[in-house]
């Protein structure tokens, strides 16, 4: 992590000791790093923007140049973590870096280490009480341990993995989410969902013929409000948050994917359950048991390590269904370098 101090005029690097850059907002005299017209410059030229947030729609300006820009020059008009935390999360997996003007020592902490990361510059003016925090925080950032490794996630299919059924319980009442896509879905073909964005079961479609009522190939009966989907773009949403016009990932068990269109959700009050999940992280050989809550009806099915379609009334302990290994960290949906720990 780098600091930048203001240049004053009183600014010097040989008293200065810690201090990476030296900046000027918005200034007419040129130095190491200026402002003008909303830009970021060095030396060399332009490297990124300076984006005043203000409200939800200066933030997204800032997300917008994420990718392009190598530096983000971020400056709240009042003090806030949340638009960090967004912007740290969306630059996940890209180059471009975040510096952050603070203007309190308390400043410094937030977001020298935010989501468990931090900005990649504190941005101060030239006070003994500012400069001495963002020392302190940079100190604390250069001992602490590399960040964790960036999920890459592939945009082409998935690759599925086997869950081992622990337990089956009546969980009592729940609000269930019907999805209703714009597309048919196929048999063996559904949605990914669950408790834990680290790992997601397959639920399959209503594509499954019943002698006691009628298919419904566009839907997926996907569980509870809390629960996680995978969306298209690799994110995740809460089904609480979906809206009519969203786009879902479909998966087919051979890990295939493809785009579908959220047409409509349907939430009643049903009996649910709870199904308790084992699965073997690889690197780590640790069990992990996961959950997701399915509405109890025999219309609601997983797929079992045959590829075989088995509603959740009649799973048992022992019995291996089709899941999906992701990221264990999420921040508003986007995966991110950070521990996180879901029970």
């Amino acid at each position: 992590m780098e600091l930048w101090l203001q240049d004053d005029g009183k600014a010097h690097p040989d008293s200065h000791e810690g201090v990476d850059r030296f900046w000027r907002n918005n200034a007419q005299q040129e130095c190491e790093i200026y402002v003008k017209d909303g830009k970021l410059y060095d030396a060399n030229g332009l490297i990124g923007a300076h984006i005043n947030i203000r409200d939800g729609e200066s933030q997204h300006e800032g997300v917008q140049y994420i990718g392009t820009a190598d530096w983000l020059l971020i400056e709240c008009e009042t003090w806030s973590m949340i638009p960090l935390e967004n912007l740290i999360a969306a630059r996940e997996g890209s180059h471009t870096k975040i510096a952050a003007v603070i203007t309190s020592p308390i400043q410094a902490q937030g977001a020298g280490f935010a989501l468990q990361q931090g900005v990649d510059a504190l941005v101060v003016t030239n006070q003994k009480q500012l400069i001495e925090a963002a020392l302190s925080v940079k100190s604390q950032r250069l001992e602490t341990s590399p960040a964790l490794p960036r999920t890459e996630v592939h945009a082409t299919d998935e690759s599925l993995s086997h869950l081992e059924v622990a337990r089956v319980e009546d969980a009592g009442l729940g609000d269930r989410y019907c999805l209703d896509f714009l597309s048919l879905l196929n048999q063996h073909e559904g949605v990914l969902v669950g408790s834990s964005s680290e790992i997601l079961v397959l639920v399959h479609s209503e594509t499954v013929p019943s002698t006691f009522v009628p298919t419904r190939p566009f839907r997926v009966n996907a569980g509870s409000p809390h629960a996680y989907i995978l969306m298209a773009d690799k994110s995740t949403k809460y089904l609480s948050e979906l809206m009519a016009g969203d786009l879902v990932q479909a998966v087919n068990v051979d890990g295939s994917t493809r785009e579908i269109v959220l047409g409509r959700i349907k939430i009643e009050q049903r009996p649910m359950l709870k199904i308790s999940l084992n699965s073997v992280n690889i690197e780590s050989r640790k069990d992990k048991e996961v959950h997701v809550f399915l509405q109890q009806a025999e219309t609601v099915r997983l797929i079992d390590s045959d590829g075989a379609v088995k509603s959740v009334t009649e799973l048992s302990a022992g019995d291996l269904v089709m899941g999906w290994h992701g990221t264990e960290a999420r921040h508003l949906g986007l995966a991110i370098s950070s521990a996180v720990e879901e029970r």
